[in-house]
């Protein structure tokens, strides 16, 4: 009788004390913080972009520039899903970043095109676009007037909430203006010229 009350004591104390060594861990799990949600990407109820920001292009196209335009950057994107959308862009350029460019030139374009879109790391977003359009420089009587305009380009999108972001991008834009310096006999031939172009500013979601 007395063997079998130690045994039933031995077996109620290994019981008691395999309690706290289950409880431990759990504990432990407990007191770690849990992951805070990421931000909502573009395309997760929105089906629209507003952009807004400041911009630069350099001036290939004027023979004796030394110096780009500064200006502003408008762009409005349809989304279409997740990684994929429409963007329609207005560039308006005017500031020269010195002095020493000819004249009084400005630069104002108009693209639209296709725009790929990636979640890089937590609430960073890669994108880039492929753009089509018209420009035109104005203060040097360029010819034409008008010329065909397009490139490409991308960025990176830093999401703040659901709504709003952070983004700065930059291209690489083409253009087919007449040497300042060419005569009638020449027909105006025009020549293709590159633009390095970067903007930095904001985008709204709705």
């Amino acid at each position: 009788m007395e063997e079998r009350l130690k045994l039933k004591s031995k077996f109620l104390l290994s019981m008691v004390a395999a309690i706290p060594a289950v409880l431990m861990p759990l504990a432990a799990a407990g007191q770690i913080a849990p992951e805070r949600p990421a931000v909502q990407h573009a395309a997760q109820g929105y089906k629209y972009e507003v952009y807004a920001g400041f911009a630069y292009t350099s001036l290939n196209q004027l023979n004796l520039s030394r110096y780009g335009l500064m200006g502003g950057k408008l762009a409005l994107t349809r989304d279409f899903g997740r990684h994929f959308g429409i963007t329609a862009n207005g560039d308006y350029y005017r500031v020269p970043t010195g002095n020493g460019n000819p004249g009084n030139p400005t630069v104002f374009s108009v693209t639209a095109g296709p725009e790929f879109r990636a979640t890089l790391y937590g609430n960073v977003d890669g994108f880039a676009h492929v753009l089509l359009g018209c420009e035109h420089t104005g203060g040097e009587s360029m010819t034409p007037d008008v010329s065909f305009s397009g490139g490409i380009g991308g960025g990176l999108l830093y999401n703040l909430s659901q709504h709003w972001a952070v983004r700065a991008s930059g291209d690489r834009m083409s253009d087919s203006f007449s040497l300042s310096n060419n005569s009638p006999a020449l027909a105006y031939s025009p020549h293709a010229h590159w633009n390095a172009r970067a903007t930095v500013g904001a985008v709204y979601r709705f």
